[in-house]
């Protein structure tokens, strides 16, 4: 467990071997996601747990929307726990680029499992907003907004750290969305201070805000998750690859660039002009020498394809045969 803890937080340092492969380094990213979302997972419920014994004790509406939310946390991890070990099998001739894509889709049920969330939260609080009920055990109402926030904040750091590591929107949503829950937990505390000076229906109140909240949290999500799916970039990233590849001065010009995630993963592909006169050797070994360069200098990077062609002065690609199929 503690070694656990150390690597999530890179404890003992980190460093760099030039002779890693791509496949290591993916590899041992899966496996740091997995370990994280173990942790995580194992922090929620617990936090869950405990606050579900409270909601018992008190009735608190609020504090019922926010353990819900807390038990939906845990629960999205299952399907991004299942992809991160789905992205460990090797590419097949079915499967070519992997499963790496599986991380895509976890990431999708989780936004709808966020909006399902954020929906009953703020049905149960209109309930509650015409019915409002007395809360009891007022302190142990507090003290779960303490315990869910804690837990959150917690499983939230290890999360959007690791996310951010390896690369995984998917994860990095995750972890905004326990500390989103985080932050509300401590909106239970008003909630319970409403009702000990005599206006349950604060509750209510809080329960519904928390409900505007989340789906806020669904939007993002949902945002983040459908330029995963279209294959989009930060266009920072394609600036800085694009100008990786012009600094040697071998490459008369990019042709094309494209980029794209599958799961947490980042691939490239580029068609670069250069000399005519240089020869297969010299060719690949100028494509080898900037695929390494990119490996370096861009994060998360695990593969590159760099088509060589010859440059023309005239500026005219030499694909002439090929051209009428291009769209």
């Amino acid at each position: 467990m503690i070694g656990t803890i150390a690597a999530i937080f890179h404890i003992g340092g980190h460093s760099h071997d030039h002779g890693e492969l791509a496949g290591d380094k993916a590899l041992k990213d899966n496996k740091l996601g997995i370990r994280t979302i173990y942790l995580a997972v194992a922090l929620l419920g617990l936090t869950t747990i405990l606050q579900i014994v409270i909601y018992l004790m008190s009735g608190s509406v609020a504090l019922l929307g926010d353990t819900v939310h807390n038990l939906g946390d845990a629960v999205n991890s299952i399907p991004l726990l299942f992809a991160f070990w789905l992205a460990s099998r090797v590419a097949n001739k079915r499967y070519t680029y992997g499963y790496g894509r599986a991380e895509d889709l976890a990431g999708v049920l989780i936004v709808l499992s966020i909006g399902f969330s954020a929906f009953y939260i703020l049905y149960e609080s209109v309930l509650r907003l015409f019915n409002p009920v007395p809360l009891d055990n007022l302190v142990w109402v507090a003290a779960a907004a303490i315990i869910g926030f804690a837990g959150n904040e917690l499983a939230a750091i290890i999360q959007i750290r690791t996310g951010k590591k390896i690369g995984s929107d998917a994860m990095i949503a995750n972890g905004l969305h326990a500390r989103t829950d985080g932050l509300t937990s401590l909106a239970v505390l008003v909630a319970a201070i409403g009702a000990f000076l005599g206006y349950p229906i604060v509750d209510a109140i809080i329960g519904i805000l928390m409900g505007i909240v989340i789906l806020f949290i669904t939007k993002d999500a949902a945002k983040s998750m459908w330029y995963r799916l279209m294959d989009a970039v930060d266009p920072i990233i394609v600036q800085r690859a694009e100008a990786i590849i012009t600094e040697h001065s071998d490459v008369k010009s990019v042709q094309r660039l494209q980029m794209r995630w599958i799961g947490h993963r980042l691939q490239a592909e580029a068609v670069i002009a250069i000399d005519s006169e240089l020869n297969t050797t010299q060719c690949n070994e100028i494509s080898e020498h900037i695929s390494h360069h990119l490996y370096h200098d861009i994060p998360n990077l695990a593969e590159t394809t760099i088509a060589v062609v010859p440059w023309n002065p005239d500026g005219k690609m030499f694909r002439c045969e090929t051209t009428h199929h291009k769209v």
